[in-house]
């Protein structure tokens, strides 16, 4: 559905903290799948860990809060050229499942719960095939750029 230039217009993100490569789907305006795709060249498996490499957690719920920026936009019909940004404010009850390493392709899903003025709760869930790498609970907050 989105390419990666698409995403572009929808995210301030670049090589290297980009993690949303693809967006499948968002059969309404409350869910979105989107692809990442986890390659040996990514910069943090040189530290992380070289000899067993491990996709980090952390960015794990960071593509995750990326593809709700990327549904939150969608929702609210807007661009990131409208003036506004979607930060992640919070993560709660995150569980990690299974490790994500080079090669992998991750699948992440996020569905809105709550949607105000100035807020986001979503659910995200991170699967690699039919397994559950990644689950938590998502808050993003709207807030107008400097742009």
């Amino acid at each position: 559905m989105l390419d990666v230039q698409e995403i572009w217009k929808l995210l301030p993100h670049r090589y290297p903290f980009l993690l949303v490569d693809r967006v499948l789907e968002m059969p309404s305006d409350q869910k979105i799948i989107a692809i990442k795709n986890v390659t040996i060249n990514e910069p943090m498996f040189t530290g992380h860990f070289p000899e067993t490499p491990v996709f980090p957690g952390v960015l794990l719920v960071e593509a995750l809060a990326q593809a709700a920026g990327i549904l939150a936009f969608h929702t609210r019909k807007r661009s990131i050229n409208d003036g506004y940004i979607y930060y992640l404010a919070g993560t709660d009850r995150t569980k990690f499942k299974r490790s994500v390493v080079p090669g992998d392709q991750v699948r992440l899903e996020v569905e809105i719960l709550n949607l105000r003025s100035h807020w986001m709760k979503a659910e995200g869930k991170a699967y690699v095939g039919d397994q559950l790498a990644c689950s938590t609970l998502l808050t993003c907050a709207e807030q107008q750029s400097n742009r």
